[in-house]
């Protein structure tokens, strides 16, 4: 099976337990945090902000993603960075200038990722892939907890791995939303290599964070 990582996503937990839901997700072995940014306006939800991503990062090593669901991004790039983002994630539908987006979170001295909405072709990145250390495909639309998977997604999936592979460069293929026990060996299989785990996967009430983590990891290994 191909290598892959887990993302804890945070805002889907419970605020009045952040810190001691991050130290379940570390004593769980979690790969990464994926720290939602909401404005109300690309998506109808507000989500998380730069002085609760220093807080979490001033708690844990883990590398934390950044995932911008906001309008020109590239205003925030350098609070998030200060904060402690190891990768800032932006939607290619919400800037205006792509290419000068991603060189501005890089000039911030961190990781740049680009995120399609399902509907969103993959040509959108013919011309940055060089600027590029993670795609995020979504799954769901976004600033939507709980949707179901969208159908089509695998083969999405799938081109998009072939169009990395092509490019020969060493990006993170990222699934946000839909990511569940059914769904999630199959995205695997189809090429990604870094799945975005919330509500559907292991966010649930019924157990532990570290008991949901490692019985999600099985569900994908078999």
């Amino acid at each position: 099976m191909r290598p892959y990582q887990l993302s804890a996503s945070l805002v889907c937990g419970d605020p009045l337990s952040l810190r001691s839901e991050i130290q379940a997700l570390e004593r769980g072995g979690i790969d990464y945090l994926h720290f939602d940014v909401m404005d109300g306006i690309f998506v109808p939800r507000y989500g998380l902000y730069p002085e609760l991503l220093k807080a979490v990062r001033s708690v844990t090593d883990l590398p934390i993603e950044v995932h911008m669901m906001t309008e020109e991004p590239a205003r925030y790039a350098a609070k998030f960075a200060e904060a402690g983002a190891t990768i800032i994630s932006v939607h290619a539908e919400a800037c205006k200038h792509l290419h000068y987006t991603l060189k501005t979170i890089r000039e911030c001295g961190v990781k740049a990722g680009v995120v399609l909405n399902y509907a969103t072709p993959l040509n959108a990145l013919d011309y940055i892939m060089e600027d590029v250390d993670m795609v995020m495909l979504m799954a769901i639309n976004p600033g939507v907890v709980g949707h179901k998977l969208i159908p089509g997604t695998m083969k999405k999936i799938a081109d998009a791995r072939k169009k990395i592979d092509e490019s020969g460069r060493d990006i993170l293929l990222a699934i946000d939303g839909g990511v569940s026990p059914e769904s999630a060996a199959n995205m695997v299989k189809a090429g990604a290599n870094y799945l975005t785990c919330g509500t559907s996967a292991i966010y649930k009430s019924s157990a532990s964070l570290e008991v949901t983590i490692k019985e999600f990891r099985k569900a994908i290994e078999g």
